[in-house]
């Protein structure tokens, strides 16, 4: 059986934009919900508890996050040559 490739498809709205130009539309929408008084702003305390859950969902698979540190150092050894 022979495989069929798909025609690549094509990138429209936001995917189609650089990088550059999606940061800058992003930004106007912040600031006008910001503006109009319709964003949300984080209480300290649902900081903490986002911050915690966060946390938690690093915890759970620390031989991950090793080999993520371990990655990260040899990176900056790397660099520092």
């Amino acid at each position: 059986m022979s495989e069929k490739s798909k025609p690549e498809k094509s990138k429209r709205g936001f995917a189609s934009m650089d990088e550059e130009k999606q940061r800058e539309i992003a930004s106007k929408g912040g600031k006008a919900a910001h503006e109009k008084g319709t964003a949300h702003e984080f209480t300290p305390e649902e900081a903490r508890e986002a911050g915690r859950k966060g946390g938690e969902a690093v915890s759970q698979d620390r031989e991950h996050m090793s080999e993520i540190g371990r990655k990260g150092g040899e990176s900056s050894r790397k660099k520092s040559e």
